[in-house]
């Protein structure tokens, strides 16, 4: 390999090549959520407006497909918290709106649950990764939450993150069982009375 190719392989993607794959993986997510992690690569391109052989240059395998979709959701989340923190009018409305926003992931995420389970040792980091980049960003809103007085101080936002987890999980197939509803009551009991 020369000068030139080792330069080619470390120059950052161009703006549009970036807004294509944002595209595609917004379209991945949205096909997903509709359709679950086995749909056909067909029914994402069209999504996206793009051909099959398009999807496949960025995501050689569904794996690799998954993996970006879910990365680029978790991104998305961890860079909402600081935008919320800055634009809301309040830090309790800050951490209303991204627990809003993390429980729409979350349920989303249910379709990927056996994917992300799998023996597919590519799935293995992203637990962690999600770990990493959301518990901050959770801690984060909890603690100017709390600074604002808006909550009690000491709030655990892996515990906060789990309760969600748990309430969306137990969804299931019931029409009755909102757990967005059960989240707002959560969200709303850590809230000090004025």
């Amino acid at each position: 390999m020369d000068d030139s190719d080792a330069g080619r392989a470390t120059r950052p993607k161009r703006a549009d090549a970036r807004r294509n794959e944002q595209t595609l993986l917004d379209a991945a997510a949205a096909v997903f959520v509709t359709s679950g992690v086995e749909a056909p690569i067909r029914e994402i391109a069209a999504q996206a407006g793009v051909g099959t052989a398009t999807i496949y240059r960025h995501f050689p395998t569904r794996a690799d497909l998954i993996v970006a979709v879910y990365r680029h959701q978790v991104e998305s989340l961890a860079e909402l918290g600081p935008a919320l923190l800055a634009d809301s009018a309040s830090p309790y409305a800050a951490l209303q709106s991204w627990i809003e926003a993390f429980t729409d992931f979350v349920i989303t995420k249910q379709g990927l649950a056996t994917v992300l389970q799998s023996d597919d040792p590519c799935f293995d980091p992203l637990h962690s990764y999600f770990l990493d980049r959301l518990v901050p960003v959770c801690t984060q809103l909890l603690d100017a939450a709390a600074d604002s007085g808006e909550i009690s101080a000491g709030q655990d936002a892996s515990e906060l993150m789990r309760g969600v987890g748990g309430l969306c999980a137990g969804a299931g197939a019931d029409p009755r069982y909102s757990a967005r509803r059960l989240v707002r009551l959560l969200i709303g009991g850590l809230r000090r009375p004025r």
